[in-house]
């Protein structure tokens, strides 16, 4: 594979990775759903943009549409809401590491879900391990009796149990352009926080032009151009290779949090962290094939 393309995903890892630390930037001026509809709808405004320079905009029909506001709301608009909310209390690098258990309840969820991919025992083991790094990355919250902490912490599990969902959720889309899918779904994701923002946060009053760089950063890059960059980078590196993503994008929210948020590492963020990327890897399977060979239960090519 060409060295750009990792490069491009190094990017993506990164830029991902450093959206906890611009949540905790918008948390300063505005409300946690604020925050969210600022992301969703910034991304929604650069996405539509572009699908209009490309000509991209279709008629589409009434199922698509039903289909694409669901998932506006599993991929975006829900998760998107969660962090900031449990960032509240929690610190980025902590949801940067909860976000990295995605890959786990994707597995979890499509085990359960008709016609999903059913678990090998292989990745079996890469959910208890990611599981255990939860359990690691709560213990000394519980532990030392910071129930709201805790409590935030097993509430930020809600956004990676909603990507699970979304991605399941995906498989009903077909062969649909997913630069279209997104920018209905953002669309969609911005329709339904605006009446719940409305009514809980207000209408938002930004005076700093700290929040304005965050929101243009956070929505316009690393929502619209991000998603736009990951559609075209898929297919020509494959499912597997993109899905490296995520080991790195806990690695940019902590390092974000200590060098300019003056968060703490901790020895419970570096074991859970830890726990959590064995679970990764156990899930990809290839370093485990490199070295062991293909399981026996993993169900082979063609068989």
């Amino acid at each position: 594979m060409p060295l750009r393309y990792w490069g491009l995903i190094l990017l993506l890892g990164i830029g991902w990775g450093s959206s906890m630390f611009f949540n905790e930037i918008l948390l300063r001026e505005l409300g946690p759903l604020q925050v969210a509809l600022g992301r969703v709808g910034f991304g929604a405004l650069g996405c539509w943009i572009w699908l209009v320079a490309t000509g991209r905009v279709r008629r589409v029909g009434r199922p698509f549409l039903r289909d694409a506001a669901v998932f506006g709301l599993l991929q975006y608009a829900l998760p998107l809401s969660i962090f900031p909310i449990a960032q509240q209390i929690i610190t980025s690098g902590e949801a940067g590491i909860i976000n990295a258990v995605t890959p786990v309840m994707v597995v979890v969820i499509s085990h359960f879900w008709p016609g999903g991919e059913r678990a090998t025992l292989r990745k079996s083991l890469g959910v208890t391990a990611g599981f255990a790094g939860i359990v690691a990355l709560a213990l000394p919250a519980l532990n030392g009796g910071a129930s709201g902490a805790f409590g935030a912490l097993v509430f930020c599990m809600l956004a990676p149990a909603c990507y699970g969902v979304a991605v399941n959720w995906f498989r009903r889309f077909g062969r649909t352009d997913p630069a279209v899918i997104t920018g209905w779904s953002l669309g969609f994701g911005t329709l339904l926080l605006i009446p719940v923002v409305l009514a809980t946060e207000g209408v938002p009053e930004i005076r700093l032009w700290q929040t304005w760089a965050a929101l243009f950063v956070i929505g316009l890059i690393l929502t619209a151009a991000a998603f736009i960059l990951l559609f075209w980078l898929l297919p020509r590196v494959g499912a597997t290779t993109t899905s490296t993503i995520t080991f790195i994008t806990p690695v940019s929210a902590v390092t974000l949090g200590v060098m300019f948020l003056g968060e703490v590492l901790l020895a419970s963020h570096v074991s859970g962290m830890a726990l959590i990327f064995l679970g990764l890897v156990l899930i990809d399977g290839r370093l485990v094939r490199r070295l062991f060979g293909p399981p026996r239960s993993d169900p082979q090519p063609g068989g």
